[in-house]
């Protein structure tokens, strides 16, 4: 018995460390639920009924009406027979495929020359730190400083007058307006891509290059052979999350067209309308439409994920 009670106390004094962990993570589990997980939940709730305001202090419902707002959003709204969620996708789609593809580019290239032992380049911290600046930069003040720059009063305009041009209004033109929206948002994130890219590849095995040189295989190949198929679990990655974050795209189109997504809506995004319809205090109708922005990214990710992982 003694013996017993000597062991009891003996386990008292023990001090454990198991819960500590579950402590820690408590506050994050809080602060998703109150701030992320029950407005989901609402915005899947409130896109079943009729909620939106008729005039101030005023409000319709919330009345249920089934599927009713998502019906309503593949409707044509004027004699035009243009259908504005589909509209606003592919102005979305349109912008983040002319960024994406120079920011994937120009990231896998400089993340394999940057690790690349042939050539070991120097001062790869610093560049480093000079790739990831523009993204610790707020998109408001980079779309901001693009506004400024392309203006028609801005130094690019007066660079065009000072050679014998005419003014040129890139805001309010469809190509222009794209392209600067797609060059804000390549220059914004290639270089979080290619720091990605670069851990990627410092995480496979050296001697599979160095065996690789020493049978003959060239550059070409052994990028082609080694580096891309070991590469392609964090590339896929990369092109998932920048398809999210494109789709997703709402404040540098929104700066750079005062919200307008001039001209005639051709640079508006699907987020751009999200916000519209939910400062017009439409509940019903802005959930709807975050409802399939959201089925949209999911069916989107899931099939690059199959596609790419085929093999």
């Amino acid at each position: 018995m003694k013996a017993i009670s000597l062991e009891r106390k003996e386990k008292k004094k023990k001090v454990t460390y198991d819960r500590w962990g579950l402590y820690f993570i408590i506050p994050f589990f809080v602060v998703y639920f109150l701030f992320t997980l029950i407005p989901q939940l609402l915005t899947i709730f409130y896109s079943f009924f009729e909620y939106y305001r008729k005039t101030v202090g005023v409000y319709i419902g919330p009345n249920f009406i089934g599927f009713q707002n998502y019906v309503n959003l593949f409707k044509p709204i004027d004699s035009s027979g243009t259908i504005d969620i589909l509209k606003y996708f592919g102005n979305t789609t349109i912008m983040w495929i002319v960024g994406a593809l120079p920011q994937f580019l120009i990231a896998l290239i400089l993340a394999v020359m940057f690790t690349s032992t042939r050539l070991n380049v120097k001062g790869q911290g610093f560049f480093k730190t000079v790739f990831y600046l523009p993204n610790v930069i707020m998109a408001s003040a980079f779309s901001l400083l693009i506004f400024q720059v392309f203006g028609r009063v801005g130094p690019i305009n007066q660079i065009i007058v000072m050679n014998g041009g005419n003014t040129v209004d890139f805001l309010r033109q469809k190509t222009s307006v794209r392209a600067l929206i797609a060059m804000t948002n390549f220059v914004m994130w290639f270089g979080n891509t290619t720091i990605v890219l670069m851990a990627g590849i410092q995480g496979i095995d050296e001697s599979l290059f160095e065996s690789a040189r020493i049978d003959g295989a060239s550059s070409f190949k052994v990028f082609k052979d080694i580096t891309m198929p070991l590469l392609k679990p964090i590339f896929i990655y990369c092109f998932i999350t920048s398809m999210i974050g494109g789709l997703q795209m709402f404040d540098v189109p929104q700066i750079l067209t005062a919200g307008q997504g001039t001209p005639d809506f051709t640079s508006k995004t699907i987020v751009m309308f999200i916000n519209e319809v939910l400062r017009a205090k439409d509940y019903g109708k802005s959930g709807a439409i975050s409802m399939i922005l959201f089925i949209i990214t999911g069916i989107l990710s899931l099939i690059v994920y199959k596609i790419t992982n085929k093999d």
